[in-house]
């Protein structure tokens, strides 16, 4: 059974070799890996994993097109023959980490626990900044065990998920959240599955790309997702901009929604032994070693040059002062949701 994950990717040659460990301990048997423009040496890191037989590289440098650099990464990645063969499909970014909570920890674990999915959807757990100020060379799961209670009712983007699909040809495309371009005919009879092992309401065949709000989805799988990182790494994330947005540059309102700490949550260091392995062969090899340093070192030096600048030295203050995110009361989650349905209707 093939599984592949493909993803995009700029100036993350300082996290990847972790990401790709963990995803290869847990069962993604291919990686296509889409660059852009990298800075830090990603590229020439994702060559040299290719060159060792671990992923399949692309760059994916332009012409873009108005949707984004992700839109056209899959584009591309949609005629490849990793993405047409597979038995099953997910995309992921190098700050999400699907953490399987069952059997084994393995995605065949998850797998055996919803036997009839078609396509089991992994709601994101928003993991916060943790006060960490500065940005270390240790493993992103290891750092970063603050995270989101199980329940909520906002921001609606902490119920967000990614999706694990099979490859039956019930849909034509890659999408960020979800598969795209469903085939009328064959969409119908697929069977979706939540994190908890619930199955979903027709309407999730199609175009949901969030989880129900109040109940816990993370029984069987959750995706950890790290999308702050260290102040320091906020602020460069901050200029090398979305992925998937030409504008809307990340400031405190990001931070805010995604900076969470009301829970201790280590259940992904289930993984490490699965992850280890991988890790000590990747680590393992001179050249990869060097440019994984190199990353690393870019990194420290491309913050000292963003603090040269006053916008990103006033955000950098703005996050040292800023307090966690704290869950809304019931109530004022509730009215913040009906005026957002309002809206929506109208």
């Amino acid at each position: 059974m093939r599984i592949t994950a493909v993803t995009c990717v700029k100036n993350e040659g300082a996290f990847l070799l972790e990401w790709l460990a963990h995803h290869k301990g847990i069962g993604f048997t291919d990686f296509l890996v889409l660059s852009n423009d990298c800075d830090d040496g990603t590229d020439r890191m994702l060559d040299r994993l290719q060159e060792m037989g671990e992923l399949t590289h692309l760059r994916n440098d332009g012409p873009y097109d108005q949707a984004g650099v992700q839109w056209t990464g899959f584009k591309t990645a949609d005629k490849h023959p990793l993405v047409r063969k597979a038995d099953w499909l997910m995309t992921l970014d190098v700050d999400e980490f699907v953490n399987v909570q069952v059997g084994d920890h393995t995605l065949g674990a998850l797998m055996d626990a919803v036997p009839d999915a078609d396509a089991i959807t992994m709601t994101w757990r928003l993991f916060g900044n943790g006060g960490v100020v500065q940005y270390q060379d240790r493993p992103v799961t290891e750092v970063f065990t603050q995270a989101a209670p199980p329940v909520m009712y906002w921001p609606w983007r902490a119920f967000m998920f990614k999706t694990l699909y099979r490859n039956n040809g019930a849909y034509k495309k890659l999408g960020v959240h979800r598969p795209r371009a469903p085939v009328e005919g064959k969409v119908e009879q697929t069977q979706w599955f939540d994190g908890h092992g619930r199955a979903l309401e027709a309407r999730f065949r199609k175009g949901q790309i969030f989880s129900p709000f109040g109940r816990e989805n993370y029984g069987l799988v959750q995706l950890n997702h790290y999308a702050l990182g260290a102040m320091e790494s906020y602020l460069l994330k901050r200029a090398r901009g979305r992925v998937n947005r030409t504008s809307e540059p990340m400031g405190l309102d990001y931070w805010t929604e995604r900076n969470w700490a009301e829970v201790e949550d280590t259940s992904i260091r289930a993984c490490d032994g699965l992850r280890d392995a991988h890790l000590d062969r990747l680590r393992g090899d001179a050249e990869l070693a060097k440019l994984h340093e190199n990353a690393v070192a870019w990194r420290h030096a491309r913050f000292t040059q963003l603090m040269g600048e006053e916008p990103y030295r006033a955000l950098m203050g703005r996050l040292m002062m800023a307090p966690p995110a704290r869950p809304l009361p019931i109530n004022a989650a509730r009215m913040l949701l009906q005026y957002a349905q309002t809206t929506a209707r109208t």
